[in-house]
């Protein structure tokens, strides 16, 4: 129960409690402790009525408390009353209506660089570990670690302010604000569902505050086409790829939503790099029947993606969508170029290319690459059984379809934001 708390209200735990006290390290470390009071309280005393409220009460009295005691350790009683004064202050609105969306926003200020403010954000407003954060952006967990430590620190010397962007600055943060909201959904596509949830509320409350703004329109068009899948995605436990997904059970009303608003794309007519891959999940959900993907469409999206915002990730989902068209070997001469060793679905993708060609040694050392690398249970399973399928383990001859692998393959690697890997 803790643990269900601990993911649907860290994040609005620490925005509240950022807004109250003005003070990110004052805020995410009272939401930790309370939590921790949690753990210990909760077994014997019973879950409180409002969960979610009472971690809010519990972490803005020990920042209370805590900047009590440093006032009198400190002699900086005047800034502890100053700070203390807020929580029963008048709650600023501003531009952004939000808590959450408001916490995001102010992260992302333009004197921290692009990375720490997607990680600071995806570390405050999901309560993600630094190691689930260092595989969302491809880095080793030390590396990331670093850049946590540094972007606090960053706020604290520089005295960044933690508080609502006026209007004016609203689009220059704009760009921080969608990886951060794309990065939660697919974390929460990845397994934590409520993460998913949450972005695509949020993705809701950006397009009514910019509805204007063809990316945000295009962000929410690709969570919500990437989401409708859902349904169909898992059967008993195990993964379903979107070529052998029952097309019956996706949310078409997600689809229809995702397909109307990739349209209002098209009529403002400014593409960037999510409206282009919300056109791809569009072009997906367009076929009745993956035999009928035009992935002649899909190859031209991905090279649009590639003029606009070319990335190792949207290359490999390029090569993806070529050897649909050209066959394995065309997409396998793409994937030798890239270099996405970190990355376990470039592994598992050369794996299937490889496999579609007979080389199956090759493919077997490729899976391995690719199963060590990851660390989602079901698509571990997955590509052991792919493997298991292969001569050199003593299974049978798979079939050698070539519209088999990449279209497999293909269904992690067309939703993501610029730069990062996919979900199906």
């Amino acid at each position: 129960m803790i643990d269900e708390v601990f993911r649907a209200e860290h994040g609005r735990a620490v925005a509240v409690l950022v807004r109250v006290f003005g003070d990110v390290d004052v805020a995410e470390d009272a939401v930790q402790d309370a939590f921790a009071e949690a753990v210990r309280r909760w077994p014997s005393d019973g879950t409180p009525p409002s969960p979610a409220g009472w971690i809010i009460t519990t972490a803005r009295n020990k920042a209370i408390d805590r900047l009590r005691r440093e006032a009198a350790r400190d002699g900086k009683q005047a800034q502890a009353q100053a700070m203390m004064l807020n929580e029963g202050g008048p709650v600023e609105t501003g531009a952004v209506p939000d808590d959450r969306l408001r916490l995001i926003f102010t992260c992302c200020h333009p004197a921290l660089g692009p990375d720490a403010r997607v990680a600071l954000t995806l570390r405050l407003l999901g309560g993600l570990s630094t190691a689930e954060i260092a595989r969302a952006f491809l880095v080793p967990e030390a590396t990331m670690a670093q850049r946590l430590v540094r972007a606090k620190a960053k706020i604290r010397d520089a005295r960044i302010p933690y508080r609502v962007p006026d209007e004016a600055e609203l689009p220059g943060r704009l760009a921080g604000v969608l990886a951060v909201v794309y990065l939660v959904f697919n974390q929460g596509y990845g397994g934590r569902e409520e993460l998913g949830a949450e972005a695509i509320r949020l993705g809701r409350v950006l397009a009514e505050l910019l509805p204007d703004e063809p990316e945000v329109l295009g962000l929410l068009a690709l969570m919500l086409l990437v989401e409708s899948r859902r349904p169909a995605r898992l059967r008993g436990g195990e993964i379903v790829l979107l070529r052998d997904q029952d097309r019956g059970l996706w949310d078409h009303r997600l689809v229809a939503e995702g397909q109307a608003l990739v349209r209002r794309c098209l009529e403002i007519d400014r593409p960037g790099p999510y409206q282009i891959q919300a056109a791809v999940n569009a072009v997906h959900s367009d076929a009745a029947t993956a035999a009928d993907t035009r992935w002649d469409q899909i190859v031209r999206l991905y090279d649009q993606l590639m003029a606009v915002a070319p990335t190792p990730v949207a290359a490999l989902n390029r090569a993806v969508a070529v050897a649909e068209v050209e066959g394995p070997g065309a997409g396998l001469a793409l994937v030798a170029e890239l270099d996405l060793g970190r990355y376990y679905l470039f592994h598992a993708i050369r794996a299937d290319l490889l496999r579609r060609l007979g080389r199956d040694a090759e493919a077997a050392e490729a899976y391995d690459a690719a199963i060590e690398r990851t660390e989602n249970d079901a698509e571990r399973a997955f590509l052991r059984e792919r493997r298991l399928g292969l001569r050199v383990c003593g299974g049978s001859d798979p079939p050698r379809d070539r519209r088999d692998g990449a279209s497999r393959a293909s269904v992690r690697t067309t939703a993501r934001p610029p730069g990062r890997p996919g979900r199906s």
